[in-house]
Order: C-alpha cells, then structure tokens, then sequence
C-alpha cells in the first residue's frame, strides 16, 4: 500500500485560491473570515483529509497546548488504568486531551518520560512519583507548567499533591484486628521505601502501640524488589514460631501472594485484610482497605485545571478517603497454630 502525505496548510490555501495566512484564521479566528471564504476553506480541507495541528500552532506562539500530560507506572495494575480513566474524563469535560506514558515503576523511568512529554509543551503535567527527587522539574514549574504529584507527594518540589488516607486505613484495619483478639498480626509489602507504604506502616505501628505492642518487626516483612514475589516473605513469615495470627498486606499484588500461600498451605484460619481492591476479591471473599481510583483522577483532574486558572494561588496537599470492605478473610478471630 502506498502511503499518502498528509495535506499542509498550503495544500488547503491552493485548493481554495487563499492565502495560508487566512486558512489559519479559518481555523482559529473564523468570525474575522468572510461566510463564503470559511465555506471554500472548511471543503477544500474536508476534500484534502486536512486536520489542523494545535500542538504546532501553541508552539509557535510559544503557549501550551490543551493536552495533559500524565505519568504512571505499570499499565497491567489495575489501579493506574483506573486512576488514568478518572483522569481523562475530568479533562475531557473541560476541553482538555491527555496523554499517558509509564515509567514501569522505575527511578530511570521518570525523568526519561517526564522530559519527553514536557517537550510538547503541556498545559500541566501529573505524576505519581517515583524518584527521590522531583527537583528537576522546577525549572517547568517557573515556566509555568503546574506539576501535580498523584499518590505521593513530590520531593524538593513545589508542587499540588493528592494522596489516599494511607495511614488512616492501615491503622483502622489493624485495629479491627485487634477489637476481634490478635495480637500477633504481620504487616507485608514491596516495595516499602515509597511514600504510602512507610504512611501504612506507619499507620499499622501506631494502631499497634496503642494496644500496648510496642515490638512488630518479627511480624513485618519489607522488601524493596518488585522482581521477587511476595509469596516467600509471606510463608517465612507463617513458618516461625510465633506466627501471626492475621496479615495485612501492603498493596493488591501482595494479597494475591497471600492468597495463594495460604490456599497452598490449606491455611483458612489466617485472618487477612489487603491495601487495594481489585477484580475477584468479592468473589474470593477479601477483606480490604479501598477506594474509589476513578474519583481520586477526578480530583487530581480538577487540581491540574485550577492550579493552570490560578498558578500564583497557595499549594494544596489533598487526601483521598478509605474505608475497609469486609468480605470475610478479615473477620477471622484469632486460632492457636503449631509451627509448620
């Protein structure tokens, strides 16, 4: 197949025997063009298949465009594609496009994207960070392009941010767990450097302490490699002595380790409560902490669009609420075990 060249600007004003400057107009001005020449203009374009650039026009007045620019991690975890869905539709109700690039969760990743993206000269960019440090794009932020930290908050960065009831969640669900008798409840997460497991654990922590149990860390598993499954921290946790009589894991891809450690193991005594909904837990029974991903993308949405109408205006920091969905897993009352 022979592949055609798109039809310029040119190609429309030769057709319709204008100037290029007044195609232009047409398409951005059309109430100082005569009827009949935006009539000649609009069907020499429609014959050519001509659809205006408004990226190139804002870049040679050297404004943004109306596109967003947001930057996730992996796209096969449900709570990005969610979090991204809100997002656009919040953008596109207000005559905003987006465009989404992923980092695969990885430090690289970030600044890579985020220079590649800013490029095209957005009305506002939103990330979930991932790096230790955002400074690099104060410089954008000067220039005027908002920057909006989703899920974490940016670091040595002046910037709007919107988080989930992290600690809140976390300290709610463990003391729940404490109200039905445990004691010994393990806390599982990977990775745990970012911003909302060290909120969830300390959330986990707190509730603790104000039981009493000041000592968790033969309880907690921490890893900081997303490559290594959670499945083995989970069963070393459960072959010690003093194995906890429930478990709250730190996000979905960590409770699915759970379950299958605990189907494998025949194991339906194990209380369990994970951070994140996801599809088949209702079906599977979970117990979670959860959210509403669509309406966290709304309200990160709505940041970006007033921090673009008032970029002088005081810097917000947001929380999202959670709140625990009992299914079943959770509402286990602590069992006496032998080690296996």
């Amino acid at each position: 197949m022979n592949v055609q060249q798109r039809a310029t600007l040119e190609d429309v004003a030769r057709l319709a025997g204008v100037s290029s400057k007044t195609v232009s107009r047409v398409f951005t001005h059309r109430d100082l063009v005569a009827p009949d020449t935006v009539e000649r203009v609009l069907a020499a374009a429609k014959r050519l298949r001509f659809r205006p650039n408004p990226l190139a026009r804002n870049l040679r007045r050297g404004g943004p465009t109306d596109t967003i620019g947001f930057i996730m991690g992996e796209l096969n975890n449900p709570f990005y594609y969610k979090l991204a869905a809100g997002i656009e539709r919040e953008l596109s109700a207000h005559g905003f496009s987006l465009v989404v690039a992923t980092t695969d969760d990885t430090v690289e990743g970030e600044e890579r994207v985020a220079d590649a993206l800013l490029g095209q000269r957005l009305g506002a960019l939103l990330l979930i960070p991932v790096a230790e440090d955002q400074s690099y794009l104060e410089g954008e932020r000067h220039l005027g392009t908002p920057v909006i930290a989703i899920d974490r908050p940016a670091r040595n960065l002046v910037a709007d941010s919107i988080v989930l009831e992290n600690h809140r969640g976390v300290f709610e669900a463990t003391t729940r767990l404490l109200e039905r008798g445990h004691r010994r409840i393990g806390y599982i997460c990977n990775p745990a450097s970012v911003y909302t497991q060290a909120e969830r654990l300390r959330g986990y922590r707190d509730a603790l302490a104000a039981y009493g149990i000041a000592e968790s860390s033969r309880w907690e598993r921490l890893a900081d490699d997303l490559a290594r499954p959670a499945d083995g921290l989970i069963a070393d946790l459960l072959d010690q002595a003093d194995a906890p009589t429930a478990i709250i894991t730190g996000n979905n891809r960590v409770t699915i380790g759970a379950l299958r450690v605990l189907r494998d193991r025949g194991d339906d005594t194990t209380a369990l409560i994970g951070f994140d909904d996801f599809d088949t837990a209702d079906v599977l029974g979970v117990s979670v902490i959860t959210y509403d991903p669509l309406a966290l993308g709304k309200a990160a949405a709505t940041l970006a669009i007033e921090r673009m109408q008032d970029p002088a205006g005081f810097t917000r920091q947001l929380e999202m609420p959670t709140w625990i969905v009992e299914r079943g897993t959770g509402e286990r009352l602590p069992a006496e075990r032998t080690p296996a």
